[in-house]
């Protein structure tokens, strides 16, 4: 059960109408769906960065967040998405921008750990590809967790992505795992010159859909908010 200190809900909808609205400036773990299929384009990405066309032939709905990156593609159903908000001040609070994000990683971690699926923290800098201006998935940011195999195995993709937006009031961390990877519609949202579906598949790792569907995983972050 989530400590008493955070406003725990969902909510289904408009992914471009969430990102624009300013949270309040209280703990607040929001699971986020989307209507329908959306690419969600990082602050500093032009509209130009996407191939319209294609978007419009799958019908997916082109918006932009307020924190930086690279677009990521929302598919209902296909991903869980954990929106977390602290006040200026909140002993989570950490004026090192980098830092400030390690303890979403150890959430998730965490509460991965506790579904049986292995993770480990990025708390180093921003390490970047060819097509990390593009896809967020192509770089590895602070609090990010990469997976890593069973049995001591290599580091072997990224599980969960984040990102933050702060201002004086507050900071919020938009935060997701796969549950479904689609490298081709990725690759072809992208405008030339862009990635091929080749280079994208191995990037992410997915997450088993039974451990989100039975709400195993939300539990667990759930479990696992700081107190």
């Amino acid at each position: 059960m989530a400590p008493s200190s955070w406003r725990v809900a969902s909510a289904i909808g408009d992914a471009g109408e969430f990102h624009q609205r300013d949270p309040e400036p209280v703990r607040s773990a929001t699971f986020h769906d989307v209507s329908r299929p959306t690419l969600v384009l990082g602050s500093a990405q032009i509209a130009e960065a996407v191939d319209q066309r294609v978007a419009d032939a799958l019908g997916v709905e082109v918006v932009r967040r307020r924190s930086g990156g690279g677009a990521v593609l929302l598919v209902p159903g296909e991903f869980l998405w954990l929106d977390l908000v602290i006040p200026a001040g909140d002993p989570l609070w950490h004026d090192d921008v980098s830092a400030a994000m390690w303890w979403v990683g150890d959430l998730w971690r965490a509460a991965l750990a506790d579904v049986g699926v292995m993770g480990a923290v990025h708390t180093g800098g921003l390490q970047g590809s060819r097509w990390s201006r593009q896809v967020c998935w192509a770089s590895v940011g602070a609090g990010e967790v990469m997976h890593v195999a069973p049995h001591g195995g290599a580091v072997a993709g990224k599980l969960v992505g984040v990102s933050q937006r702060r201002t004086r009031g507050w900071a919020r961390f938009q935060s997701m795992v796969h549950l479904r990877w689609r490298p081709e519609w990725v690759a072809a949202l992208a405008a030339p010159p862009r990635p091929t579906a080749a280079e994208l598949v191995h990037l992410a790792v997915t997450l088993p859909r039974p451990l989100a569907e039975g709400s195993h995983l939300r539990a667990a972050l759930e479990d696992h908010l700081p107190a």
